[in-house]
């Protein structure tokens, strides 16, 4: 039986796994990416109205916020318009908001509901490096690596998959959910995988952020303010809960950085 089942678990594994259209890698995908988006709405929804969104009116730090994403997402789409690749952005409805929140912290759900926390500012301190997070929190998202992330998941836990699982109050899967996409999330399995998820951030945040306008440079020095600001504490920032270590994060950055810097074009002010 035990045979049968890992037998069954490996088909499945090779029947959903996709080509991802951005990064050409395999990926595991069990769930439709529209029930994601939907559930990630609902989500998103009831975490700002439980907590503090800083209105970008008159506000400098909400309105950059909103600037910055805002062109971050139209690279995006013009980067994979340019690889013939738009459909996998369907169903993006971009937002973009600041909470008054002390932690390190940003985060971007499916369907591009993002969130940066106040706490993140003191640590970013301009707007080329909030570029450089943004990019990184939302191509975690356009490369599906939640959906990657919960469907090993829902493999290891034999997570029965049929119709919006979520809507049907399914406690296993609505667990899972909220492990990878839940607002300060620390999600400890696969960690590996996550890793080189962040790798995936990484390079094409970058790509993302020069494609805004703004230096991909400014990544050297903004993570190691990071790494300076998890110094002294228990543990390290929330967002860095599992990101590689500080100094292969850089190495890696610095060999991504050419083929960045070919894509960027200041801003004309």
């Amino acid at each position: 039986m035990k045979k049968f089942l890992a037998f069954l678990a490996f088909t499945i594994f090779l029947i959903a796994c996709s080509r991802n259209a951005i990064t050409g890698r395999k990926q595991l995908a069990l769930f439709p990416e529209s029930t994601l988006q939907a559930e990630a709405v609902s989500q998103y929804q009831s975490f700002l109205s439980q907590n503090k969104v800083v209105s970008s009116t008159n506000n400098r730090d909400a309105e950059m916020v909103k600037r910055v994403g805002t062109r971050i997402a139209n690279a995006i789409t013009a980067y994979y318009k340019s690889k013939g690749a738009s459909k996998a952005l369907e169903g993006y409805d971009w937002q973009f908001n600041l909470v008054d929140n002390p932690e390190i912290n940003a985060w971007c759900m499916p369907g591009g509901k993002v969130v940066v926390y106040t706490g993140l500012l003191n640590v970013t301190q301009n707007e080329a490096a909030l570029a450089i997070v943004l990019g990184h929190e939302i191509t975690h998202a356009v490369a599906q690596h939640g959906n990657e992330r919960m469907s090993q998941v829902a493999l290891a836990q034999g997570l029965e998959i049929a119709g919006n699982i979520f809507t049907s109050n399914n406690q296993k899967a609505n667990n899972i959910f909220n492990s990878v996409f839940a607002p300060g999330a620390q999600t400890l399995v696969l960690l590996p995988n996550s890793r080189n998820q962040e790798y995936e951030a990484d390079h094409y945040g970058l790509i993302f952020a020069a494609m805004a306008g703004y230096n991909p440079q400014e990544a050297i020095p903004f993570w190691k303010r990071m790494a300076k600001a998890s110094e002294g504490g228990s543990k390290p920032p929330e967002f860095l809960s599992t990101h590689p270590s500080d100094e292969n994060r850089i190495a890696e950055l610095e060999k991504f950085m050419p083929e960045a810097m070919k894509y960027y074009k200041p801003i004309k002010k």
